[in-house]
């Protein structure tokens, strides 16, 4: 592999005009292909699970119930304290509301509050029903204002007026220019540790290049996929985070070779042969992981691994044949300055001569001085952070969890505290009474017999369907939408269904909002264990392949679940727990979201193995040249130190910057990235496994003598390239970092 890449780097550099060209002409084939077929106005944030019950029901209920097919909004007034919404004026100003919001865009129904029966007990509180005869993602652009905006009348007299409802909800993801702050902060770090803005700036250039090809690609793809806003705006994030990484591992190495006097279009091509052997490791365990997502089941969870995945094709597709061209037109400028500290570094690591221990090397030296307090040092530091992860609740955030200061927050906390909870997340039970002899008495005893169930608050008379023949019950629990006793609730319906269609002739199955997300988070619970068996058995694949030992996988794979437990501890502890929400701008407790589990441990794994490649590879390379394990362990931090807390400094971040989103999905996926990326890198990799190598000395690179000669040698870091001897054979491969005068 090394040799095809070296290969690959020098002929993009080579004919740099012809890569550029070609990649121009992609972009603008990617560009016309969103405009033509696809385009962020054609995002679907919907969440369906395919089989399940909630969603079979929700499809006869399309069928059946045509008024039901479409989303609803509510308009939930407010009187003033001492005053109710059933004054006069305050009535005709909601019967005059309502009037215009019948007339309203899309909207078919304005339910009032008095024949919904959703008027507060106090009186103080109202809410009216709007439906509509299109789904959520089908709403016109200004439909949700015009709505908002036939509310004036009751807001002219007096009354607090907040849209809230389904069509509100979902918070979807879109860029924004706080999402640049990432991309500042990678600039400086680029700049740092090039000491020059050209170098900088080449990993950004080709890294944004890559995040339009592949962000355009997977927008193409709205027109004949459901593609979520959530899925798109981590398609962005990890192309963007991956691209600027692999470039920096590449643009390193082609300096270090140009510092030790290599011609550029040589340095090039070592480069990729050398540095982009890890990067094709490292985005094909991403590629892997992520495209491992569509093991699930669940679409849209598909649909957002292969978009991330694309992404990630697209950055190593940049960083293995455009970066090396615009390395071609950089040419010798790309050097360190003669006399600056890079260019003393690279020669003194280049010559063997460094004589003080860089930043990287002191903080391993200091890790490995004492290496078994430094490894319980870090399983108790960790072991507490993943601790509060026994307590992870999954479940699909809703308007509870939006944003403070926004309508449908606000709309969603003033139900709560009129009518309850569980108000804001009824289950809708659908009755097939087909098989009854009489269907509405069938209904009405379904209906009666759920009135007695524990945790039941209300439950609304039975609505029967045109043909009679099949029946929608609203329940509405006591409890919150994201509580274990609403799962327990609808656990408890569907269990009792066998003995309700025996008494009553007519068959139920629970759906609605609510009931959609406990089938959701059921089942990507009931998936997290046997996903993270695969992603753990992938790592110890590949590094067995890679490292050609037993105890550096293994290390490495329960170094990785170790990040990842610590990650789902933090992340449960801020989000679940509202604790230090301010720092993530926040407002209150809520649910982990369902995928973030899955979506994290893809994403870190490949990350995890990238850092792990990079850092162990250089000790390995050491080592087996002198045999002296202490003494590898501290040359490897020396040489690979640098680049990798350059890297996992970008990384976090890029994932930091989206943060702040108000999409509390994706706040909580890059919360999770970032933080995981953090613990993995420098925790893990760069303290942990030095320590456990410190401890295991020679042990950590056995393998049996019969499992090495049947383990295929990828030569991952390009060894081949650097050790190869002057041949008639292979000079034709001009493998060899020789000098300009020496290649003639």
């Amino acid at each position: 592999m090394a040799t095809l890449l070296y290969r690959l780097g020098r002929a993009s550099f080579r004919h740099r005009k012809l890569v550029i060209a070609v990649w121009l002409a992609v972009l603008a084939a990617a560009i016309a292909a969103m405009s033509l077929f696809g385009g962020v106005g054609k995002v679907n944030d919907d969440f369906t699970i395919p089989g399940s019950e909630s969603q079979q029901a929700l499809d006869i209920m399309g069928r059946q119930f045509p008024g039901s097919a479409g989303t609803s909004a509510q308009l939930v007034f407010r009187a003033p304290p001492g005053h109710t919404v059933t004054e006069a004026h305050y009535a005709r100003a909601i019967d005059a509301a309502l009037a215009q919001a019948a007339r309203a865009p899309q909207v078919v129904e304005a339910t009032p509050p008095q024949k919904a029966g959703t008027v507060s007990a106090d009186q103080r509180v109202a809410v009216a029903q709007v439906s509509y005869a299109v789904v959520k993602d089908d709403l016109h652009a200004g439909s949700l204002d015009a709505l908002d905006a036939a509310a004036q009348p009751a807001r002219t007299a007096g009354l607090d007026v907040d849209l809230g409802g389904a069509a509100l909800g979902g918070g979807g993801a879109q860029p924004g220019a706080q999402d640049l702050i990432g991309v500042a902060v990678a600039v400086i770090v680029l700049a740092i540790t090039f000491g020059s803005l050209l170098a900088a700036g080449m990993p950004l250039l080709s890294a944004l290049v890559g995040v339009v090809a592949g962000v355009a690609g997977v927008l193409a793809l709205t027109g004949v996929a459901d593609i979520s806003s959530t899925a798109l705006t981590l398609a962005l994030m990890i192309g963007l985070a991956v691209g600027i990484d692999y470039a920096l591992f590449i643009v390193t190495r082609h300096r270090s070779q140009l510092a030790q006097g290599d011609d550029p279009e040589h340095a090039a091509g070592l480069a990729a042969g050398t540095a982009g052997g890890a990067v094709v490791f490292a985005g094909l365990t991403v590629v892997i992981a992520l495209a491992g997502l569509s093991v699930v089941g669940i679409p849209f969870l598909t649909v957002m691994g292969l978009s991330g995945a694309l992404a990630v094709v697209a950055a190593v597709a940049v960083a293995l044949t455009l970066l090396p061209a615009i390395l071609g037109f950089a040419g010798h400028r790309l050097a360190p300055k003669s006399g600056s500290r890079a260019a003393h570094r690279e020669q003194a690591a280049a010559a063997g001569t460094e004589k003080a221990a860089n930043a990287g090397e002191r903080w391993v030296r200091l890790a490995t001085a004492k290496p078994w307090l430094t490894v319980l040092a870090v399983l108790a530091a960790l072991g507490a952070l993943a601790w509060p992860a026994k307590d992870l609740t999954l479940a699909l955030p809703d308007n509870g969890s939006a944003p403070a200061h926004t309508s449908q927050r606000a709309a969603y906390d003033t139900i709560d505290t009129a009518f309850g909870p569980g108000f804001n997340g009824p289950l809708i039970v659908l009755a097939d009474t087909r098989g009854s002899d009489a269907p509405r008495e069938a209904a009405q005893a379904i209906a009666g017999d759920l009135k007695k169930l524990d945790n039941v608050a209300t439950v609304a008379p039975p609505a029967l369907n045109a043909a009679g023949n099949y029946a929608i019950i609203q329940v509405v629990p006591r409890s919150a939408p994201d509580t274990r006793a609403t799962e327990d609730l609808v656990t408890t319906i569907r269990t009792k269904e066998p003995t309700m269609a025996k008494e009553t002739g007519a068959s139920i199955q629970v759906t609605g909002k609510t009931a959609v997300s406990i089938d959701v988070s059921s089942q990507l619970s009931s998936a997290l264990v046997p996903f993270g068996a695969v992603i753990v058995g992938l790592s110890l694949l590949l590094l067995l392949v890679v490292f050609r030992s037993l105890l550096v996988p293994l290390k490495a794979a329960l170094g990785f679940l170790l990040s990842i437990a610590a990650t789902f501890g933090a992340t449960v502890t801020v989000f679940q727990n509202g604790h230090l929400q301010s720092l993530i701008g926040a407002d209150g407790a809520t649910p982990i979201a369902s995928f973030l589990p899955v979506v994290v441990m893809a994403v870190l794994f490949g990350l995890a193995m990238d850092y792990e490649v990079f850092l162990v590879s250089r000790i390995h390379e050491t080592y087996t040249h002198t045999r002296r394990p202490l003494h590898a362990i501290h040359q490897g931090a020396r040489h690979s130190a640098r680049v990798v807390t350059a890297a996992a400094l970008i990384m976090v971040s890029v994932f930091a910057a989206f943060v702040h989103s108000e999409s509390m999905i994706l706040k909580q996926i890059a919360f999770a990235l970032a933080l995981g990326v953090l613990i993995d890198a420098f925790i893990i990799r760069m303290t942990l496994v030095p320590a456990v190598l410190a401890l295991t000395r020679h042990a950590a690179w056995w393998l049996p003598a019969w499992l090495r000669r049947r383990l295929p040698d990828l030569d991952i870091e390009g060894a081949r390239l650097t050790q190869t001897p002057r041949s008639p054979e292979n000079e034709s491969l001009d493998l060899h970092p020789l000098a300009p005068a020496e290649r003639g």
